[in-house]
């Protein structure tokens, strides 16, 4: 039997994260995955792309039309979380940049996908009291899509970083999904960090001295954190990279910047990834940039969920989602009771492409 085929598009696609994850999280499932469609304005991102996955993407997402767009089983979409960010001025939709999820809307509108995952930042949840929040869930649901969130730290999927971020998953049938645990251990920080550093990294004498002089060095390695009221904090993992923060935001041992490679480690991009913009470039590539294994574990899952629907014995008698074996619905995220779920994903036989 022929495998499994999953053509998916990738909007705001950056240097590949959310490529990297369904690529992986197919493999893991036994399927095939297919980029049909990217798109990114960043000119250096889509050189970036282009150099590791031969595709060079689209321009201005704002300037395409949703006609235009193949048709596709699954959507991904990390969507500029600026607008919604602690460090830009919270401003949503009023932002531009913001408006953008509307451009989701009308492609999910016109191509009507199987499923999507969108992801953005944790505040996204209480932006302007999560009135935000709630103009996309009502826009999804809308246009006819079952969808649940949930807000996910890498710290807990393997990564040696603290970084939040909401998942949106949505489905155009009523199906079976499970959140994934991640409960995976945590890598050491030391199993990222490069051994030998040029002297270019190194932060300014006066810098390191007023490290010190608030944090005392540490044994095992850390990454040293500086707040916006200055206090510095030392762990054993790295807080949320950031484009647009400092560059002393982040300091190896209170010593040095983290290098290209390393932050693209703490992202979870493999070690194959061609990096091949300068030092400013990468550094917002990487801040820009979603934790690989995090969004790898939500797709398998919602992968997963989408072939189930298929499955000729797969007995769903309702018309709501079920999301981690309970009904949920979506007015007050309210979720009622317990419905046995499918747990062996071998048994996908039909190809989700299929119509």
């Amino acid at each position: 039997m022929d495998k499994i085929t999953i053509r998916y598009i990738d909007l705001f696609a950056g240097v590949g994260g959310f490529r990297y994850a369904i690529q992986n999280a197919c493999m893991e499932l036994g399927i095939q995955a297919e980029c049909v469609f990217t798109s990114e304005i960043d000119v250096e991102c889509q050189k970036v792309y282009q150099e590791n996955f031969g595709d060079v993407p689209h321009g201005d997402i704002t300037k395409i039309s949703e006609d235009s767009i193949p048709d596709h089983d699954v959507l991904l979409a990390g969507f500029p979380c600026q607008p919604f960010s602690i460090i830009g001025q919270m401003k949503g939709f009023d932002d531009t940049r913001g408006t953008l999820f509307f451009d989701i809307a009308r492609i999910i509108k016109e191509k009507r996908p199987k499923a999507f995952v969108l992801e953005n930042v944790k505040l996204l949840v209480g932006h302007n009291k999560g009135q935000t929040l709630k103009v996309i869930q009502k826009t999804l649901k809308n246009l006819g899509y079952h969808t649940t969130h949930k807000v996910l730290n890498a710290l807990n999927f393997g990564l040696p970083q603290k970084r939040e971020r909401i998942f949106i998953v949505g489905f155009r049938e009523p199906c079976s999904f499970k959140w994934p645990h991640g409960k995976i251990p945590m890598k050491p920080l030391s199993s990222i960090l490069e051994k030998q550093v040029d002297d270019k990294y190194y932060a300014s004498e006066h810098i390191r001295k007023k490290r010190l002089s608030k944090q005392k060095p540490t044994k095992e390695p850390t990454i040293w954190h500086e707040n916006k009221a200055g206090n510095i904090s030392a762990y054993p993992y790295s807080c949320a990279l950031r484009a647009g923060a400092s560059y002393n935001y982040l300091l190896v041992n209170g010593e040095r910047r983290l290098t290209d490679r390393e932050m693209f480690r703490l992202q979870g991009f493999p070690e194959e990834f061609k990096i091949i913009s300068c030092y400013t470039q990468a550094r917002k590539q990487a801040g820009n940039s979603l934790p690989v294994p995090m969004a790898q574990a939500v797709i398998k899952n919602t992968v997963e969920a989408s072939c189930s629907l298929l499955i000729a014995d797969y007995k769903c008698k309702t018309d709501k989602l079920i999301v981690d074996g309970q009904l949920s619905l979506f007015e007050n995220e309210r979720k009622y009771g317990k419905i046995t779920q499918i747990a062996d994903s071998r048994k996908i036989q039909a190809t989700i492409s299929a119509q």
